[in-house]
């Protein structure tokens, strides 16, 4: 036999023999899954195994039942389902109190008013008389231009309006003397007439010359820079000795009217002729304004106005209010939470915003009834106020116990424990 018919026969028993380890393997595997199968199904392998018994025997049985009906997930027992343990719950008592309805919204601050401060004039910076961020009246001086060439055009118009006024006497006196003459006969009446002609001239030059006056002492007065409206100066935009301009974009500095603050929110348009008719009747609309975590209240303020047309986009229309900025704390551009009281909801029933509970059917509560069980209510919430929820219900009164902690683990039915009642 030569090398390679044995090295074809040894491969040729190689393959018979992983054929058979192969096949061996397939019938332990089917073997192992029907004893796993069998066992799962209740019975045991040796059970299956016993002679006479192909079911399994009467113990097996018994295991198989207890495993079939001992109930659902672990722990059930704990989910006071009528037998078992009850739960312990935290519950408190349903009351009746005023609630109001509010309107939760976002809000930007914006100033009542805002000023760029620019100089009237051309003309070099002499002073500032203010400081940044200072609080400042209307008419309250701010700056000063260089006067001198305004002195000095007043001046100018001054002298001339002397100069006039001396031809106008003179003419003046010129037309009584022609005017004497004229009634002697010694003097033709077209000079007369000439001569008013004069007077008449004289005196618009002298007019204008009056006004030339006026103009000069206004451009004088602008060099005197005073603030337009009260309010909160910003950083100044021009420094000393630099020349400005009346037509600087900057100007010199920005007032903001910050006292009283307004801000701008948008509420639905559902609560559109609600607001209308408050509005019209003179009743006042307040508003609160809370920082961003609502942890904060930053001012008390009502409702000024609203806007002329509904954002058809959102759905909203937009108002504004006046806020108290007195101390100042409130600035242009600030973020604030708005929480708008429409009306009051007199004598309603309220339940702990802790118990409402929301399900596939809708909102509701647990109610602990005299029997130690709770009781699914569906409720319709209305209004919130603090920690309280104003709510109408038909199966629900005033004094019922209604589960605050614990309610995740119960159902209508289940059996509880009161271990903590808050107080009334």
């Amino acid at each position: 036999m030569s090398f390679f018919q044995t090295l074809r026969f040894k491969h040729l028993i190689a393959i018979i023999l992983l054929t058979v380890v192969v096949a061996v393997g397939i019938w332990r595997f089917a073997d192992l899954q029907s004893l796993w199968q069998r066992y799962a199904s209740g019975g045991s392998a040796v059970a299956d195994k016993a002679p006479g018994k192909p079911g399994g025997d009467k113990s097996g049985e018994k295991t198989s039942d207890k495993t079939k009906y001992s109930g659902g997930r672990p722990g059930n027992k704990d989910m006071g389902d009528g037998g078992g343990k009850p739960t312990p719950v935290s519950v408190a008592a349903t009351r009746r109190m005023d609630m109001q309805i509010t309107v939760q919204a976002l809000g930007t601050l914006t100033a009542m008013n805002t000023a760029v401060v620019r100089s009237q004039v051309d003309g070099v910076l002499k002073s500032l008389r203010f400081t940044e961020g200072q609080q400042v009246q209307s008419g309250q001086l701010l700056a000063e231009i260089d006067s001198r060439a305004f002195e000095a055009q007043l001046n100018q118009a001054l002298g001339q309006l002397a100069r006039d006024n001396a031809q106008l006497l003179n003419a003046q006196l010129d037309l009584q003397r022609y005017q004497d003459l004229l009634k002697k006969d010694a003097i033709a009446r077209q000079q007369v007439e000439t001569q008013a002609a004069l007077v008449s001239q004289l005196q618009g030059t002298v007019q204008a010359d009056h006004a030339q006056v006026e103009t000069a002492k206004l451009q004088l007065s602008y060099t005197r820079v005073t603030a337009p409206i009260s309010g909160r100066l910003g950083l100044k935009q021009a420094e000393l000795g630099s020349l400005v301009r009346a037509g600087d974009a900057n100007g010199l500095v920005t007032i903001t009217q910050t006292q009283p603050m307004a801000v701008v929110f948008a509420v639905p348009e559902m609560h559109v002729p609600l607001i209308m008719r408050k509005l019209k009747t003179g009743q006042a609309l307040t508003v609160q304004a809370w920082d961003r975590e609502r942890k904060q209240k930053l001012a008390n303020g009502r409702v000024s106005t609203t806007d002329n047309a509904i954002d058809v986009a959102t759905g909203t229309l937009k108002l504004k209010a006046s806020l108290d900025n007195r101390d100042g704390q409130l600035f242009p551009n600030q973020f604030a939470q708005i929480e708008l009281q429409l009306d009051t909801l007199k004598n309603t029933l309220a339940v702990p915003t802790a118990s409402v509970q929301r399900g596939a059917q809708g909102n509701f509560v647990l109610v602990v009834q005299e029997d130690g069980t709770v009781k699914s209510v569906a409720v319709q919430l209305q209004s919130v106020q603090d920690d309280w929820q104003a709510v109408k219900a038909d199966e629900l009164k005033e004094g019922d116990s209604v589960v605050t902690d614990g309610a995740d683990r119960l159902r209508s039915g289940s059996k509880v424990e009161v271990v903590k009642a808050a107080k009334p």
